[in-house]
């Protein structure tokens, strides 16, 4: 019987993470790295693609990997307009709205590679739950003011990979279940999975919710605009405060959960009131939902490289366990998850969506 061969890309700022799958089974992992000072020659994002598809080449051709073998090629989504969750062919729909999109980020530049990669080899190129996913109910979106709507970004292909990965281990299908998925890495976001679909998760790219290492989370309103107005700050710097320089790096001057937990156990205060402050804020966004749907959860997930810190975990299900059972799945594989997603393709289990045909809000 002939295997599936898949090739895996998600690109970073600096490098190209790929990977080469037969089947489910990992067959080559690389992170690819691309010169800084060949990429700060382009312009923009979109500028790196050949120069960036060269290298990935190369370096899949060193491995003397049958590229005329493959059968498809899956990246990890940009920052595209709101579409629900799923797998989407890569067109030139796609590729228009990534490079206008206001948005730029290496992640834009997944799709580009694989279809150029996929068109010519004569096979076609797809992305699964790109960090735009939305699938939010109407009163979720309210925030307060028309002219501030809440929006859906959030870590999708994990959150979606795990949620899945539970109810197949629980001998349940996932669109049956209630879920609340807490992926803690750099960014922290909090989602429902009602029956399949995220009703609700708070906007991690920069806006909302728990902070985490590098994010400030939902700050007070009033306070940021004073700032913003008081002549101290430019527009950049303020941005700093919330994404990068916000969150546990503003409290303990590092973004490594792991250093500010042996500062806390050496007796470091500010390390162990920051992280207390992350435990409890997750667990509200935890509760918050919980009320949004009646009570009605059938499992708490918490995942992402925090999730690896099980003594932080401990005391989050401490305080959220009387929603429902708490269960941890450390880390993000979104290699894997891609992977995954290409073989439920293949193997007929989910089909396809041309972006250009999707309704995108």
């Amino acid at each position: 019987m002939l295997n599936y061969q898949l090739l895996i890309l998600n690109p970073g700022s600096t490098s190209t993470k790929i990977a080469w799958y037969s089947d489910t089974q990992a067959v080559f992992l690389k992170n690819v790295s691309h010169d800084a000072d060949e990429l700060a020659k382009m312009e923009t994002i979109p500028d790196q693609m050949g120069f960036r598809f060269e290298t990935i080449i190369k370096a899949l051709k060193e491995e003397n990997l049958p590229l005329e073998e493959l059968s498809v090629v899956i990246s990890r989504g940009g920052l595209l307009k709101p579409i629900e969750s799923g797998v989407y062919e890569v067109d030139d729909t796609m590729i228009t709205d990534l490079i206008e999109s206001e948005l730029q980020h290496a992640s834009n530049l997944g799709a580009m590679i694989a279809k150029r990669i996929a068109d010519e080899y004569c096979i076609k190129a797809y992305i699964a739950d790109p960090v735009v996913v939305d699938e939010m109910e109407a009163v979720a979106r309210y925030s307060g003011h028309p002219e501030f709507a809440r929006k859906s970004v959030f870590h999708a292909l994990n959150q979606k990979a795990i949620a899945r990965q539970y109810a197949r281990e629980t001998g349940r299908k996932y669109d049956e279940l209630n879920l609340i998925v807490a992926h803690m890495g750099g960014g922290i976001s909090v989602g429902l999975h009602r029956r399949g679909k995220v009703v609700d998760v708070n906007q991690a790219l920069d806006g909302e919710g728990a902070f985490s290492p590098e994010r400030s989370g939902s700050l007070p309103v009033g306070d940021v605009i004073r700032a913003c107005y008081s002549g101290k700050y430019t527009e950049k710097e303020m941005f700093s405060k919330v994404v990068g320089q916000g969150g546990l790096v503003a409290y303990c001057g590092i973004n490594d959960v792991r250093i500010a937990l042996k500062r806390s156990e050496e007796g470091d205060e500010d390390a162990r009131m920051a992280l207390n402050a992350i435990v409890y804020q997750v667990s509200k966004e935890i509760g918050a939902l919980a009320a949004a749907n009646f009570g009605h959860i059938d499992a708490i997930l918490l995942t992402g490289g925090i999730a690896h810190n099980l003594s932080l975990m401990d005391k989050i299900r401490e305080r959220v366990r009387f929603v429902a059972p708490v269960h941890v799945f450390p880390g993000e594989d979104e290699m894997r998850a891609l992977m995954q997603n290409g073989m439920m393709l293949l193997k007929g289990e989910v089909q396809s969506v041309k972006y250009g045909d999707a309704e995108k809000g």
